[in-house]
């Protein structure tokens, strides 16, 4: 059993002073005393706070970053951003997508990400066919993940469809395709894998890519406990597509199935009417609020004031990976918030006034929801992911335990992390990735391949 003195730790009940975590070979915690005193030789830290969960990721877009900010001859928008994309798509091969993902997971995890959502759709060769190993390019996401020390909710993506009505799969999509009985499949190739530190659900990918009958039919045959996750009411044209289709909004058709419920992550859910809003947040699920991207794509902003009155819970994840950072995440959903409604302190409760402090518990809680594990909070039981703040930084010098959170997600640019936890491992030290070098080297490699194309 190891253990880690903390002189303040971010526990359920608030910041507690003067406690000792303790975790077992298995990577959870064991045991936690409280009002203890630290031993000499003993590793200490000031500030220890949960690891947060990436909700929502598709690893192989972070080669993509920066890429596609040049304006076309017309008006630019997710459209034609995702025609981008799909080109890009089609050229990644098993070996350079877990160059990627290792990248990636391990910049989440020096800026304090422990566990990603990984919604996965890059099933199929170049050609359009499936790999001798089926699961293979999820496989190497799953190996990245294990490189770099990430726990990861791996959701292999139902994609039956170009859009509404089972219209027939674009040529420049053929990498995507699947249908019910391949995810399952899929699933089955990937239960060897499973274990404290991955976790295997499903994502069908959007209304537009699986009708409402293929999405019944793989809930009936997923086991009960695994995440589900699916794009939503990303964008206004799909909204009006839905309805076209339909006669209903997209949250509206999914919710009216009756199947929605603590298992779900409805992710954007940016156009939301308020009977959409009320009713993500009595189903019990998560929306998967990705602020960057949703920004970098114009989507629109989500209806957060609402949704939190109505009682919803929440989440924040990278996707597009145009950032690494759960506070750029956190602090944008908020910035977005004070831009709609010219005010300020929007994410805040009674109970809880302290607006920093606020998006990042309940963010560590609607995380760990949407994964299908044990995760997010500094609790025996629970997984020992854990992210101690730079106590030196001047930032943080000498602040008091209850300014932290806000300090760390509203004043200035610096990454505060010093030290990341996984399963009680330590992978970042310094604010370093003990694997850095390596994972750079391999993705600069894959990155000039990449390029030459």
């Amino acid at each position: 059993m190891s253990s880690l003195f903390a002189h303040h730790a971010l526990l359920p009940q608030g910041w507690t002073s003067n406690v000792r975590l303790h975790w077992n070979t298995s990577g959870e915690l064991s045991q936690i005393e409280l009002d203890t005193s630290a031993q000499i030789h003993e590793n200490q830290a000031q500030f220890v706070v949960p690891g947060m969960t990436n909700l929502h990721s598709h690893a192989f877009q972070r080669a993509m970053a920066g890429m596609t900010e040049m304006a076309g001859e017309g008006k630019d928008s997710f459209w034609t951003w995702r025609d981008l994309m799909y080109r890009y798509a089609l050229h990644i091969k098993p070996e350079q997508i877990q160059a990627i993902a290792a990248q990636l997971y391990a910049e989440c995890l020096r800026h304090g990400y422990t566990a990603v959502c990984e919604f996965h759709y890059l099933h199929r060769d170049q050609d359009g066919s499936f790999y001798a190993r089926p699961a293979e390019m999820a496989e190497r996401v799953i190996a990245a993940a294990e490189q770099t020390g990430m726990g990861i909710s791996m959701l292999p993506v139902l994609y039956s469809y170009a859009d509404f009505g089972e219209q027939a799969l674009r040529h420049d999509q053929r990498r995507f395709s699947t249908n019910v009985a391949e995810i399952m499949h899929l699933l089955e190739a990937l239960e060897g894998k499973r274990n404290a530190q991955v976790e295997v659900g499903v994502a069908p990918h959007s209304l537009r890519a699986a009708s409402i009958s293929q999405i019944r039919e793989l809930v009936a045959a997923l086991p009960a406990s695994r995440p589900i996750h699916i794009h939503i009411a990303e964008q206004q044209k799909e909204v009006d597509a839905c309805i076209a289709y339909s006669g209903k909004r997209p949250v509206e058709l999914l919710l009216d199935t009756g199947m929605v419920d603590e298992r779900w992550c409805l992710v954007h859910a940016t156009h939301l009417n308020k009977a959409e809003v009320q009713g993500i947040a009595t189903s019990t699920a998560v929306a998967g609020i990705c602020t960057t991207t949703e920004g970098n794509l114009g989507d629109g902003f989500f209806d957060l004031p609402d949704y939190l009155a109505a009682g919803g819970r929440f989440g924040v994840g990278s996707d597009s990976h145009v950032s690494q950072s759960p506070v750029e995440e956190l602090r944008w959903l908020e910035y977005g918030q004070r831009l709609r409604l010219q005010g300020r302190n929007i994410a805040s409760m009674p109970g809880q006034r302290k607006v920093g402090d606020f998006l990042y518990q309940a963010a560590l809680q609607g995380g760990a929801q949407a994964s299908g594990r044990k995760l997010g909070q500094l609790s025996v039981g629970y997984r020992a992911d854990m992210v101690v703040l730079d106590d030196q930084h001047p930032n943080l010098a000498g602040i008091d335990s209850a300014d932290v959170l806000n300090t760390w997600i509203f004043a200035g640019n610096d990454n505060l992390v010093r030290d990341v936890y996984v399963g009680g491992q330590k992978i970042v030290q310094a604010g370093q990735h003990k694997n850095q070098t390596e994972i750079q080297l391999s993705y600069v490699k894959c990155m000039q391949q990449l390029r030459q194309l």
